[in-house]
């Protein structure tokens, strides 16, 4: 049965968002709300977590999970970022974009795509998701928590503890976040790449 934490969507509780990460600590699967879409979360280290959220999504081996990431310092341990990538991040978060970059040694093999060994990275602009990740101290494995099934992620943080009760460890209620998922850019070639538009405005990154 799911631990249940309804949080202040612009101040959240210290203690609660503390209890959150200890349980992402424990290895515990979460879902949590983010500026686009709510998420599910597990720890960077887990064995089961991405595995769990690749059977709960019905994903494959190809999947790119996302690293949801506190600011850009972090960001940077986990990526290769060269001077363009650079500019195009700083000018575009915190906000609803995922970025596809190299992944750096600090990847564990598993969350990388297994032959370009890239990841998806993202700061988002919203105070829980990033107040989770600050008490974690690392970030946040995450994909969209968009089910098997339903045309839209679930956006009701009930109705998300009713329906995930047993197939997840924790919900975080943090209000309505939106059903539309992040802009995803590629940063790996010579040129920006916009390979799912969302919530994101793509124009920056069009030529």
């Amino acid at each position: 049965m799911a631990r249940y934490f309804d949080v202040h969507p612009v101040n959240p509780q210290p203690r609660s968002i503390e209890q959150v990460a200890q349980l992402v600590r424990e290895d515990d699967l979460i879902v949590y709300p983010t500026d686009s879409c709510y998420a599910l979360g597990c720890r960077l280290g887990s064995r089961t977590g991405p595995e769990r959220i690749r059977k709960l999504r019905h994903l494959d081996a190809r999947h790119d999970f996302t690293l949801v990431c506190a600011d850009f310092a972090q960001l940077g341990q986990f990526v290769i970022v060269d001077n363009a990538a650079f500019r195009s991040i700083r000018a575009a978060t915190p906000g609803p974009y995922t970025f596809i970059l190299k992944a750096t040694g600090e990847v564990p093999r598993r969350l990388a795509h297994p032959k370009k060994r890239t990841v998806g990275v993202r700061i988002p602009d919203n105070p829980v998701a990033l107040a989770i990740v600050r008490a974690l101290g690392e970030p946040i494995v995450s994909s969209t928590l968009l089910l098997p099934g339903h045309e839209d992620p679930l956006t009701d943080g009930w109705q998300i503890k009713e329906e995930l009760d047993h197939a997840v460890d924790a919900v975080v209620d943090g209000g309505d976040c939106g059903t539309e998922p992040t802009t995803v850019v590629d940063l790996t070639g010579g040129a920006p790449e916009v390979v799912r538009v969302g919530a994101g405005d793509p124009a920056p990154f069009e030529s």
